[in-house]
């Protein structure tokens, strides 16, 4: 069944994602409502209808559920209760058995573990003799990390020998939480693919990614990755998205280590900062995508037209003063995307910019040099 233009689209969460969402929504001439904890966010700003609620809140999602004919995210971590009873009520694509794995490290690395897809090292903890355990398995250095609501480096702590795991875990307040062998990375890419109701599959991947202080800082495609290690990226994207019966967008985030070899990391069960670029640089945006296969559409061309980089533009950009937005749109292949948010803080994602080039290097100097230019003119 197609849910056509003119339909109501629901969407959990209120960030840039789901603002970029609705975008490409309304351009298809849906109507979108969106529920969040707070007013006047990023995708309440563009949406119909802005429901103000928390996503644990169970009748509140079960009544917004009721108005909408399709449910999808833009953050993933809604309770299994409530997507549970929008599940009762409407289509809810992805799955919600999809959202519970990818939501939880424990679940996410033995989900993929399960299917033979190389993870690096880890093992699971929930007491201190999990703890213990853990530092016969798995060498050091590592990191620990909680095994939910953890994202842009929050939630987990890096140690230097298995003696430092106990302190780290007590700085995450002993929750449950996963010890990860660390990996000598020669980069981390990332593949974004799309199923639809069908089992038709495309994919946008893979995307170069480099961070700062453990925050997606500019990523560029196409990367400079061997073909075997890119198409090794798309197939256990696409056989992940198999095994979970998956409808709508999901990012698969890896490692390539110095040895070549290619570890998957996290999944994300929604469109991905790395797929910013996609808004300017495909035929088809990955949001558009979204919306394409949660409504039984036809999935569109997701064609590069051009090598393409995004650069993040986090609050620390207004430290003392209003960035130079015309410092940055002087190059006249540059993009810039803000996202709604009154207050600006270190750290938080306040919009992108884009560039497309002639080659991928270009891309990223020409997207970094635009992004330099809103503090320096």
């Amino acid at each position: 069944m197609i849910i056509a233009p003119g339909s109501t689209v629901g969407v959990l969460g209120g960030g840039q994602l789901g603002r970029m969402f609705a975008m490409a929504a309304r351009r298809l001439g849906y109507r979108v409502h969106t529920l969040a904890p707070d007013d006047d966010t990023p995708t309440g700003q563009v949406a119909d209808v802005e429901v103000v609620a928390s996503y644990d809140d169970v009748e509140a999602v079960r009544a917004f559920a009721e108005k909408v004919d399709v449910v999808t995210f833009e953050f993933e971590n809604v309770s299994a209760a409530a997507a549970a009873a929008a599940e009762e009520v409407a289509l809810v694509r992805p799955n919600g058995k999809s959202l519970a794995i990818a939501q939880h490290r424990i679940r996410e690395k033995t989900f993929l573990a399960a299917l033979g897809i190389p993870v690096a090292p880890f093992a699971p903890v929930w007491t201190a003799d999990d703890l213990a355990a853990a530092t016969d398995t798995i060498p050091c250095p590592a990191v620990i990390k909680t095994a939910s609501f953890g994202y842009d480096g929050k939630g987990q702590v890096a140690v230097a020998t298995a003696d430092d795991l106990p302190a780290a875990w007590d700085a995450l307040n002993q929750r449950e939480a996963i010890v990860e062998a660390f990996i000598d990375l020669e980069c981390e890419i990332s593949v974004i693919g799309a199923r639809g109701v069908n089992g038709d599959w495309s994919h946008f991947g893979p995307f170069d990614n480099t961070h700062a202080h453990h925050i997606l800082d500019v990523s560029v495609a196409p990367p400079a990755i061997a073909e075997t290690t890119a198409a090794q990226a798309v197939d256990i994207t696409r056989a992940v998205m198999e095994a979970l019966d998956y409808v709508g967008i999901l990012c698969v985030e890896f490692f390539v280590s110095r040895d070549g070899s290619l570890l998957a990391n996290e999944l994300a069960p929604r469109p991905h900062n790395s797929g910013h670029l996609t808004f300017d640089a495909c035929r088809t945006s990955q949001f558009e995508q979204q919306l394409r296969a949660i409504c039984g559409l036809p999935l569109g061309s997701t064609e590069l037209l051009q090598p393409a980089a995004m650069a993040n533009l986090l609050g620390d950009l207004w430290d003392r003063r209003e960035p130079d937005w015309a410092a940055a749109l002087k190059y006249p292949d540059v993009k810039l995307h803000l996202y709604g948010k009154a207050s600006p803080r270190p750290g938080r994602k306040m919009g992108h910019l884009t560039a497309l080039a002639a080659t991928p290097a270009d891309a990223r100097a020409r997207v970094v040099t635009a992004r330099a230019a809103l503090t320096h003119g």
